[in-house]
């Protein structure tokens, strides 16, 4: 036997066991360190959820998506699949105005939808209207062509023929020139849909079964609801505009002779906000804008200019109307109001019968308005008229006779105390009890009128649509109030959840009483206006038949307006 060979090699055993004990550490570290990184990246199951709470005033809809869409509707450029839902937060959103980021805050990003939903409708124009070429109305940014001013009775610039219906068109592109677009959605504050809803449902209105007029609608909530802005909050910080009055997208049935497209009554789009000329007093996922009217300044030296004379103005009637009856409508005053006009000579009085072209003329209508004192502002043929801010530009004080024609409609351009800047005038005064209009507007005091008109003037900035292809500096449009009010609505939305508020005694019917409170205030109650806002029959929440017909007239006039 050679010398040491039966005892183990040093060096092996060495390396053995250095091996063994880099195995254990190893799997030591390994497990500690994949444990640790679990623990940071999932968040506690506690944590709030957009979804997990109801909230209240206009803001309350369930999260829900519509189990009965369309089959997929082909497109050039359709979303990718959205990633899994994720904790939304509000931080960057809501992060205030600084000097270094003065959009903090106000920051909305605008979802780049396929043109079919927008730009190719305003390319196919001619469609849009049966009974008029709206090509023209879709000039000049959606202001229409200008008008002339023959008479003196518009300033040289910023006057266009612009078409009550033309809100589509005029707030995107006043959206294209807002200071605080970004491409970044999660610090945005609010996100538009570019979708011309108002430009949509007029092609299919007459002659066209249910499926035509919803196919629109359907593929844009589908388009959505794919993509990942919207699984943040389901979207609750989704707007969009229509120039049409909320009638037109409430279609109770599936029946082709029912009226209108089921737009809004969609679950997914439940949960957006719908900017309309016209709103429901009873649902809540809906907001009034101010109509159109004739004026779109360029500068803020013209609404100074515009006011200023305005101010100066000679004005020789008490009252004007200017409008037709409605004999169709048992319940509508407007005969009686024309009967007494007739009747008065303080009254300034413009017919719009059949074949009165007066009253399509803008010259016409502004001057009338422009020498009056006070101007009646009855139900159209529904709740609102173009109107009533057509006299606001003119700086006449509107006498209202239903609180659904403003005060409970435009609580964001207009001030809660309405009787600082208008007269009412309950319709039952006239209808059962024949009160005089005149009478009635004699017995304010002079100081009263001269403080009212002054509110009046002060209004018209907040009422009209800028110039969109130039920008006011210093003075808020009526695009601009709804963007910062719409922001608002978001950001409260966030709080709520945040603060785990939760408004179990929210009841939609009564949407218009909570559109009237004031600041952190949450209950509602009885109220002097619930007589005009009896629950509806239908007991849907919705107006049912006699605001789907008074949609209809809306088109039965526009259609005679044009023959």
């Amino acid at each position: 036997m050679e010398k040491g060979s039966g005892k183990p090699h040093r060096p092996r055993v060495c390396f053995l066991a250095g091996l063994c004990v880099f195995f254990w550490v190893f799997i030591f570290c390994f497990h500690f360190n994949v444990l640790s990184s679990r623990r940071t990246s999932n968040p506690p199951q506690q944590s709030l959820s957009f979804f997990s709470i109801s909230i209240n005033p206009r803001e309350r809809q369930g999260v829900s998506k519509d189990s009965q869409l369309l089959a997929p509707h082909s497109s050039r450029s359709e979303p990718p699949p959205p990633p899994p839902e994720s904790e939304p937060s509000s931080g960057a959103a809501s992060a205030p105005p600084t000097k270094s980021d003065p959009c903090g805050g106000r920051y909305v990003y605008v979802h780049d939808l396929p043109p079919r939903f927008n730009d190719d409708m305003v390319r196919d124009c001619r469609k849009l209207s049966l009974w008029m070429d709206m090509c023209k109305f879709t000039t000049n940014a959606g202001l229409g062509p200008p008008l002339e001013n023959a008479e003196g009775v518009f300033s040289d610039t910023g006057w266009y023929a612009t078409s009550q219906f033309a809100v589509d068109v005029i707030f995107n592109n006043r959206m294209k020139q807002y200071e605080c677009l970004t491409n970044d959605s999660s610090l945005a504050a609010a996100i538009f849909v570019p979708f011309y809803a108002g430009f949509d449902i007029s092609r299919y209105l007459w002659g066209h079964n249910t499926s035509a007029r919803d196919a629109s609608s359907l593929d844009l909530v589908e388009w959505l609801m794919k993509r990942p802005e919207w699984s943040v909050m389901g979207g609750r910080d989704h707007f969009l505009v229509a120039g049409r009055i909320t009638w037109d997208f409430r279609r109770q049935t599936d029946s082709d002779s029912d009226w209108g497209s089921k737009l809004l009554l969609l679950p997914a789009a439940k949960n957006m906000s719908m900017l309309v000329v016209e709103s429901s007093p009873w649902n809540a996922n809906d907001f009034a804008i101010p109509y159109p009217t004739y004026f779109h300044p360029a500068n803020d030296a013209d609404v100074f200019a515009w006011q200023d004379r305005m101010r100066k103005l000679e004005r020789k009637h008490l009252f004007s109307f200017a409008g037709a009856p409605r004999p169709g409508s048992p319940n509508s005053i407007r005969g009686q109001i024309i009967e007494q006009c007739r009747s008065s000579k303080a009254c300034k009085l413009l017919e719009c019968g059949l074949g009165e072209s007066k009253c399509r003329s803008p010259s016409s209508i502004m001057q009338m308005f422009q020498t009056s004192l006070f101007c009646l502002q009855p139900q159209g043929d529904s709740y609102t008229r173009r109107s009533a801010f057509d006299s606001i530009v003119a700086g006449c004080i509107p006498v209202f006779f239903h609180p659904g024609s403003a005060y409970v409609q435009y609580t964001w351009h207009l001030p809660r105390n309405f009787s600082a800047y208008s007269v009412f005038i309950p319709e039952d005064d006239i209808r059962k009890r024949n009160a005089s209009i005149e009478e009635r507007l004699k017995q304010v005091h002079p100081d009263d009128v001269k403080a009212m008109r002054e509110q009046v003037i002060s209004l018209i900035p907040r009422v009209v649509y800028a110039d969109p292809q130039s920008k006011l500096k210093t003075l808020k449009d009526a695009f601009d109030v709804a963007v910062q009010a719409m922001i608002d609505k978001v950001m409260k939305l966030k709080r709520d959840v945040t603060d785990r508020r939760e408004d179990k005694d929210f009841v939609e019917k009564n949407s218009w009483k909570y559109a009237l409170l004031e600041g952190e205030q949450r209950a509602v109650g009885e109220h002097e206006w619930d007589p005009f806002f009896s629950e509806p029959k239908d007991g849907n929440a919705d107006s049912g038949s006699s605001s789907a017909e008074a949609a209809k007239n809306s088109w039965k006039i526009e259609q005679r307006n044009q023959t």
